[in-house]
């Protein structure tokens, strides 16, 4: 496949660096600039079974995505949401997860000294778990059900690989791996993310011209297409016969 170097875009790419300006913070900073929003429509054997509303939030110390996934596959409908707050040179400050419908339950992942703690409450008034991971804040979250998680990591992906010189506009980032949790299930996890280049991709019965990403790990392996404005436009997860889609 022929690749081609990938245009960054500085508003993007500051997610994932530490802001190099100070000031006073005015209204609108305070109430936090809107990166993305929308949601995404997921497909199992072309079948809509799910839709994950997102709000990605850009703020001085850092940004918060905040997503409702409603879903209902025939048999059974639920309700989840999740907040993820990260610092301004990506680092986690906290992960919160709550199910609306059928249960209550409740799951936070946040630092605790020098190594992130899992707490885990099935339903109200009980027992709260606990389980620590001993991994660094840089550790990525990507829960299930999710797919900002990814939009995200690609992001950071792109700060990390693309060190960009005066003048230049184009990088080709290499091949990265990072340590993830996922917290519905309680695990740690290793995926690489590489970059393969545009190619065309359907979306919506149209044909587009789209950056390709593989994110890959252990019974992981999915393709990742982004806009030009490095925004998550499709997923494909081939082993699921399951297909998610900007709306």
């Amino acid at each position: 496949m022929k690749r081609f170097g990938l245009v960054v875009m500085v508003a993007v790419l500051a997610l994932a660096v530490p802001s190099l300006h100070a000031g006073k913070k005015d209204k609108q900073e305070k109430a936090g600039e809107i990166v993305d929003s929308g949601s995404f429509g997921v497909f199992v054997g072309g079948k809509r079974v799910a839709t994950e509303k997102f709000r990605i939030e850009k703020r001085d110390d850092g940004n918060v995505s905040s997503s409702e996934l409603i879903a209902d596959d025939g048999n059974q409908k639920f309700t989840q949401s999740s907040q993820l707050q990260l610092s301004a040179n990506g680092d986690l400050q906290r992960y919160s997860w709550k199910e609306q419908n059928p249960g209550k339950g409740e799951t936070t992942v946040e630092p605790k000294d020098t190594f992130l703690m899992e707490s885990i409450t099935p339903n109200p008034g009980e027992k709260t778990q606990e389980l620590p991971f001993f991994s660094p804040r840089s550790t990525a979250i990507l829960d299930d059900n999710f797919f900002t998680h990814r939009e995200l990591l690609t992001w950071r992906y792109l700060g990390a690989g693309c060190r960009l010189g005066l003048g230049q506009t184009e990088c080709r980032p290499p091949k990265m791996t990072f340590g993830a949790i996922v917290p519905r299930q309680g695990t740690f996890i290793t995926v690489a993310l590489e970059y393969l280049g545009r190619e065309k991709a359907v979306v919506h019965g149209v044909e587009r011209e789209l950056n390709r990403f593989d994110l890959t790990g252990e019974g992981i392996s999915w393709a990742l297409w982004l806009d030009d404005e490095h925004k998550l436009i499709r997923i494909l997860i081939a082993a699921e016969n399951t297909e998610v889609v900007r709306d």
